[in-house]
């Protein structure tokens, strides 16, 4: 019984004495400039695709395709984990983020083998959102078509 009382009294003293101080202005910033800059790369590639024929619909798809490369290589190389560290949440721009939770589970398990590591690991962030996402796509679907017919 002493103890509990004490941890309820010191706990929150000890923990805010220890607990790193947070930067959010700075870290706001920081996320918004990388999110703007991956969207602009995401942007200049629209551009470029744009530039050299491919119509608009396509010109989209490929810069997305093209984000999600580039991430997928730069998660592999170790490097996009490092910009995610000073960025934050600034890396999560959906595309690039979902790319990264895709390749890095599969790079961390790669040692247990390609089946079991690379092809069981690969999704194991990225399935759930999967999931959900096709889950509730089709709810909404099913609404939709339900209040169309009404």
């Amino acid at each position: 019984m002493y103890q509990k009382d004490t941890d309820k009294k010191y706990y929150p003293k000890y923990a805010s004495g220890r607990a790193e101080k947070s930067k959010c202005p700075i870290n706001s910033l920081k996320a918004f400039l990388v999110g703007g800059v991956i969207c602009t790369i995401g942007q200049l590639f629209f551009e470029i695709y744009q530039n050299l024929g491919v119509n608009t619909d396509d010109s989209r798809t490929l810069a997305s395709v093209s984000i999600v490369v580039i991430t997928a290589v730069l998660t592999g190389l170790g490097i996009f984990d490092n910009i995610a560290k000073h960025a934050g949440a600034g890396t999560l721009v959906p595309i690039s983020g979902f790319a990264n939770s895709v390749v890095a589970p599969a790079i961390d398990n790669k040692a247990e083998g390609w089946v079991l590591g690379l092809g069981a690991k690969i999704f194991i962030i990225a399935g759930p959102v999967i999931c959900y996402g096709v889950a509730s796509s089709v709810a909404c679907g099913v609404i939709y078509w339900i209040v169309k017919m009404i």
